[in-house]
């Protein structure tokens, strides 16, 4: 390799400066028109005019030196280093005593090692590689970088392990009061000393969870203004964060801290952000004689909240649905029943599926009142359909018939009163109805008016097991402009029950390929061995077989009432 020329440099200036230019104008410059040229000419700048070598061509700093001690070339990444280091110049002297030495070791001893030492205000490394002649090129690594970007490691996956480990552990439940001793047990482990989360305050209560190092999360209500805590009133509100540093931890308030925890010596307070308003506060807390609150410490307490906020809000959201869906369903679900009028009365309902409590299938009773000639009003239904959808269709059909109930005497009025409100809403869902009037007679039996509008035939269970079925059929509701259904008289001894069902007992399917429907048949034998019980023990039966017949298979809502004519001292089997 030849020796590259030594590395000089010029100042070049623009042409209108330079002297043999000005002795060629024919005319002198006016002093404004020179002062002006001045002003626009470039700033001076400096070209370098030794040709690119080698070693230019790689990215780490390197150098190549000989036996003599002198540079034979250097990259421009080396000359940043040593920039008294040039081609031709001896490394002694212009180089760190610990390189010179080792090069000096090196060509001595003819085994080079790594050499290390301060350079830039940092430690390198110089690692020779050897050639002929006695050269050696050394080529310089910062050797404290390696351990940088492995410190810079360890704390990122420290930071991601702790931020998974939040969510984790934030969102295994829906429950906010855990939610919230969640945050404040992981942020007093991992963030601080002590972490307090901070409700939005309500009237003139604060709501708390503190945390401490190695303890359990404490509640805590306390009358207070949230005001006396530096930046938490903005942190309730949803604005940025204020930084660490601005806040005095003197004016920090001891309702807020722990119980025996002192003067903290540095605060953090962070918003919680969650769905459209903000879930709460963090502030974190160190003890006096800590460390304060740095940068990275301060961004990672803001996605920590940011995980938490999102947790305690899905978890506060959830619980507000979770009491509107019981409200709903409490008002949706078929009431118990119980002797009524002197006429025993039982149901039983089980949804489509087992984590709904409501669908279409639904029954009511009305006990006799003005408008029903003394009679108690049963209706049985089933709308299209299943689960929330077909539930709020059922419970606009109760709440409609529940407003009829003064013409509960005459069902063809109610079916087309019934149906005619179907037709002008938006629903597109029909429904079957069953309705039955009952009164008790002297002599302990019960006079029963049913009539079926598009649904199964009630069935007439007699003592001795003879099971018939009522002569009732008609259309169905929520279809045809006129629904037409025909009313059957009927007249239960004691000890005799009409049963309403829907078809979800009757389509059941099961057996031993999961194919086979409960039927009519089945339903009608079940009936039959039922004969003489009271209304909940022939309810209980049949709702016991047809789930047994289904199994964990799939099946529609199911539904069914007893009407029964109690035997003379038979005492009622309560609700249903």
């Amino acid at each position: 390799m030849t020796r590259p020329a030594k590395r000089t440099e010029v100042t070049a200036h623009a042409p209108s400066a330079h002297p043999t230019a000005r002795k060629s104008s024919p005319t002198q410059t006016p002093p404004t028109a020179r002062a002006s040229a001045e002003t626009r000419a470039p700033v001076p700048h400096r070209v370098p005019t030794t040709p690119r070598t080698p070693l230019d061509h790689v990215p780490p700093p390197a150098l190549r030196a000989g036996a003599d001690g002198l540079v034979r070339e250097i990259n421009d990444a080396a000359a940043l280093l040593l920039p008294r280091t040039t081609p031709g110049s001896p490394l002694t002297g212009t180089a760190p005593d610990w390189f010179a030495g080792a090069h000096a070791r090196a060509v001595r001893e003819g085994l080079p090692g790594i050499a290390r030492g301060p350079l830039d205000g940092r430690t390198y490394e110089a690692s020779p590689v050897r050639h002929k002649g006695g050269e050696f090129t050394w080529w310089l690594r910062d050797a404290g970088e390696e351990e940088r970007l492995r410190a810079a490691l360890s704390t990122e996956r420290a930071r991601n392990a702790l931020l998974d480990e939040a969510s984790t552990q934030l969102l295994s439940s829906l429950n906010a009061d855990r939610a919230l001793a969640v945050t404040a047990r992981l942020a007093a482990r991992h963030l601080a000393d002590a972490a307090v989360v901070v409700s939005p305050w309500r009237g003139r209560r604060v709501e708390l969870v503190l945390g401490v190092a190695g303890g359990a999360p404490l509640t805590r209500s306390v009358r207070a203004d949230p005001a006396e805590v530096p930046g938490l009133v903005e942190a309730l509100q949803g604005f940025p964060p204020v930084p660490s540093r601005w806040l005095d931890p003197a004016q920090y308030p001891d309702w807020a801290l722990p119980e025996g925890f002192g003067t903290p010596a540095s605060v953090l307070v962070t918003p919680m952000p969650g769905h459209g308003v903000p879930a709460g506060a963090l502030v974190l807390l160190r003890k006096e004689g800590g460390r304060t609150f740095g940068d990275d410490e301060e961004s990672l307490a803001r996605l920590f909240a940011l995980r938490a906020g999102t947790a305690v809000s899905a978890a506060l959201l959830y619980a507000e649905q979770a009491a509107l869906t019981k409200t709903l369903t409490r008002e949706l679900l078929p009431p118990p029943l119980h002797r009524v009028d002197g006429i025993d009365l039982a149901g039983g309902y089980r949804a489509s599926a087992d984590r709904e409590r409501v669908g279409g299938d639904f029954y009511d009773v009305h006990p006799a009142a003005g408008g029903t000639d003394g009679e108690c009003f049963v209706v049985l239904g089933d709308v299209c359909g299943k689960g929330l959808e077909a539930a709020i269709l059922t419970g606009k059909i109760r709440n409609t018939l529940h407003a009829l109930l003064p013409l509960a005497a005459d069902h063809q009025r109610v079916l087309s009163l019934l149906n005619a409100a179907l037709l002008t809403s938006h629903h597109t869902r029909f429904a079957t109805l069953v309705l039955a009037s009952a009164r008790a007679e002297a002599d302990g039996g019960v006079r029963l008016r049913v009539t079926s509008a598009g649904h199964p035939q009630p069935l007439l269970v007699r003592t001795d097991g003879t099971v018939e079925q009522a002569g009732t059929n008609g259309t169905l509701v929520g279809v045809l402009p006129e629904v037409r259904a025909t009313t059957d008289t009927v007249r239960l001894a004691p000890g005799e029950t009409c049963l309403l069902y829907t078809d979800g007992i009757t389509e059941a399917r099961g057996g031993p390929l999961g194919e086979t429907m409960f039927g009519e048949d089945r339903l009608s034998r079940a009936a039959s061995e039922c004969a003489g019980m009271p209304a909940g023990a022939i309810v209980e039966r049949v709702r016991m077989l047809a789930e047994q017949w289904v199994g964990a298979g799939r099946h529609d809502d199911m539904a069914v009432v007893a009407i029964t004519a109690p035997k003379r001292g038979q005492k009622t089997a309560g609700p249903a």
